[in-house]
């Protein structure tokens, strides 16, 4: 019986892609702890600035909810913030594979990431399963802790500094604090007539005891990058 090893390339190739995403995911997890902290202190920051002037309900609330998500509630939107388990490459129509940093070095694309996104907190306090999110920024993190945005009114200068930039706290707070000004000025809209005229039963029954006919702040529209 004949057996086929694996030659030393195939095993080098294997060892060489294995370790690099595991200090992938070890540097998207410390940065997501430390976007974590990041959160915590805004939500203490903008509690001690609005305490005073409006309603105790709408007041900064975040919440760790495990290893990999993390929420954070303000008037009547939450955002979540979700890290991805695994390591993802890039197509090949993506404008990173055009910066210097990854044409020298291909591996350097490789990143973990987290996604943010946008919920009216209603959706929650009535468990309106039907009800959509929609991602407004997600961060990716490579081997060498470098990052870039993608997201609402996120600065497309970040992709081409990908080779430099590290995400510190500093980093952390301005892209929060964008998607927090972005969550805050992306109004619900009334969807359209036609959308909504007709209804059944069960929806109607839902309704009527916990407001469950699904809601989206787009809901019947495109969500476009000019909606805001």
């Amino acid at each position: 019986m004949n057996t086929k090893k694996d030659s030393p390339n195939q095993l080098d190739g294997m060892i060489l892609k294995t370790n690099l995403k595991q200090e992938v995911y070890r540097k998207t997890m410390s940065s997501f702890i430390l976007l974590k902290e990041v959160l915590k202190e805004l939500s203490e920051d903008y509690r001690d600035q609005l305490k005073d002037k409006v309603a105790e309900e709408v007041l900064p609330v975040f919440q760790e909810k495990g290893l990999f998500e993390a929420e954070f509630k303000i008037g009547g939107d939450i955002l979540i913030f979700s890290m991805h388990s695994n390591v993802f490459v890039f197509n090949r129509e993506h404008p990173i594979w055009k910066l210097d940093y990854i044409k020298a070095n291909p591996l350097n694309s490789y990143c973990g990431v987290f996604n943010i996104y946008n919920f009216l907190a209603d959706s929650f306090k009535y468990n309106r399963l039907d009800d959509l999110g929609y991602l407004v920024a997600r961060i990716f993190v490579n081997h060498e802790g470098h990052f870039f945005v993608e997201g609402k009114r996120q600065s497309s200068e970040l992709v081409k500094d990908f080779g430099s930039d590290e995400l510190t706290k500093e980093y952390l707070k301005d892209i929060i604090e964008t998607t927090i000004q972005y969550a805050i000025d992306f109004d619900l809209l009334v969807p359209p007539y036609d959308q909504v005229k007709i209804a059944n039963v069960q929806q109607m029954q839902s309704e009527i005891n916990h407001s469950r006919i699904q809601t989206g702040k787009r809901l019947g529209f495109k969500f476009n990058s000019d909606d805001v």
